[in-house]
């Protein structure tokens, strides 16, 4: 049995007492705390900055799917993260994409390697990891407390005899067994922790997959006594399962940011600009109670169906969506992207112009393919899907290739061919490649907003508003891309308590 000295025991009082009294924590960002002592030989930067990433159009930012970086609910993406991370992109003038990985040192490898450009894990800041990546300015500051269960029948018990049950000063945490995440800065603060109690804590270390949503569900689930977490993603998750206390805190406030590649100053200038700046307006206090001060809003995405955190399904149709997109040969998540950049999933969604239901038919159209009530989704879908085959037969000879022609298949269904015809036209006027989607058809999509194109005698049918096409596009195919990498991943949490 370990013995400790009066006055290590008083240290110890003292340092809980003080850090249990301190004022609230400011809004924090938790989720990934992560990497503490990686063992492997420093890697060296790929030297890829702003000018570069402005170059090729994109921010690649990698992310986790929780329940404050990134996640689907409805066909909707969302995330803590996620809405900071698309107002940087529009602030850089470039689109965001989404990398996602559970792994922390996966995610570092990365950034470092050049397939991200930032990690969007609120790290903490320490030490050993500013050795091997640069940090953003502080989104938040945050303490780690400890997550551990209340008893069985904590609901018929008094608030003393709960509170005799837990563990309250850090100094009963020698001889438990905490598991954290492997490589997370939760490891490193067991560590110190035990180092300053003068006894081990035992501390298991969970593969980097593992996300710390999991081992907190595993906490309340019983199947292991202790996990550590940031303080509000742990109050976010307790209040998912009500049989968890997070009260207990092991560290003082700590600095969250996110990571960035060394080398990269000008990113690193750029976005340290845009963080100073959006700190001080309403929207970034807006997003972060979106996601951390309004907990019943959390706990109907988290319990949904539809939602990737819990379920495995982006809406009620997805059986029918499935089948659907069998027959038509496609990907049933790029089905169902377009169905929710037409609706929403609502079936009684209808347009100024007169379209209706899941795939906003306009009546004529509903009526050639076989709906008659296109607000009846097993009409509606069908009938969508027998005009994206009619209309597959139209591009199929003009357009060999399977991915370009969904392009023009997409376009199409937007803005009606015989448009997209008059930019393949302006394509072979003007050299072009009357095949491709990308910067040929699409360019002069656009350029029939312009008189010197629409007046073109060549063009049949027009005017067009070409941007909207355009983008409509681009939308469904980055909403695909969302899509299938959520959907693919297990969820976060299997049951709640």
């Amino acid at each position: 049995m370990l013995r400790i000295s009066t006055s290590l025991v008083l240290f110890c009082l003292l340092f809980s007492a003080c850090v249990k009294n301190q004022p609230p924590s400011e809004p924090v960002e938790p989720e990934l705390q992560e990497t503490s002592q990686i063992g492997e030989e420093p890697q060296a930067p790929v030297d890829l900055d702003l000018d570069k990433i402005k170059q090729r159009g994109t921010l690649v930012a990698i992310v986790d799917n929780s329940t404050t970086s990134y996640f689907i609910y409805k066909g909707q993406p969302m995330g803590y993260e996620y809405e900071l991370l698309s107002l940087l992109a529009d602030d850089l003038d470039v689109e965001l994409k989404l990398l996602i990985t559970r792994d922390i040192e996966d995610a570092f490898n990365k950034l470092l390697n050049g397939e991200g450009d930032i990690v969007a894990f609120n790290l903490t800041i320490t030490q050993h990891r500013a050795q091997r990546i640069a940090f953003t300015e502080p989104l938040n500051l945050s303490r780690q407390v400890l997550v551990q269960k209340k008893p069985d029948n904590w609901r018929k018990m008094k608030k003393h005899q709960i509170e005799k049950s837990l563990i309250r000063n850090q100094v009963d945490l020698i001889g438990e067994e905490v598991h954290v995440r492997k490589y997370s800065s939760f490891v490193t603060r067991l560590q110190h922790l035990s180092s300053e109690l003068g006894g081990d804590i035992i501390i298991t270390e969970k593969p980097g997959e593992i996300e710390v949503e999991q081992l907190i569900q595993e906490v309340s689930d019983g199947n292991i006594r202790f996990t550590v977490a940031d303080e509000n993603v742990a109050k976010l998750n307790a209040t998912y399962h009500k049989n968890l206390d997070v009260e207990t805190p092991i560290s003082f406030s700590q600095r969250i940011a996110w990571g960035l590649r060394p080398g990269s100053q000008e990113l690193v200038e750029a976005t340290n600009k845009w963080l100073k700046g959006i700190k001080t307006k309403a929207d970034f206090n807006t997003i972060y109670h979106r996601y951390f001060k309004t907990p019943k809003a959390s706990l109907k995405r988290v319990q949904s169906d539809y939602s990737t955190l819990a379920g495995r399904q982006l809406s009620p149709y997805d059986s029918l969506i499935q089948q659907s997109a069998r027959e038509i040969g496609w990907d049933w998540e790029l089905l169902a992207a377009l169905i929710y950049q037409e609706s929403k999933f609502n079936p009684k969604a209808k347009s100024w112009v007169g379209a209706k239901g899941l795939m906003q038919l306009m009546p004529a159209t509903a009526k050639q393919f076989g709906a008659s009530n296109p607000e009846d989704p097993k009409q509606s879908i069908p009938a969508g899907v027998a005009y994206l085959k009619w209309l597959d037969k139209f591009w199929k000879e003009k357009v060999p290739d399977n991915n370009e022609r969904i392009k023009f298949i997409l376009g199409s269904y937007n803005v009606g061919q015989g448009h997209v015809l008059d930019a393949r036209k302006l394509c072979a006027k003007h050299d072009k490649d009357s095949t491709v989607w990308d910067d040929n058809v699409a360019y002069f999509l656009i350029k029939k907003s312009e008189p010197a194109y629409y007046q073109d005698p060549i063009v049949s049918s027009g005017y067009c508003r070409g941007r909207e096409p355009v983008n409509y596009v681009e939308e469904i195919l980055h909403r695909t891309a969302e899509y299938k990498q959520l959907m693919s991943s297990q969820p976060v949490f299997s049951g709640l308590q």
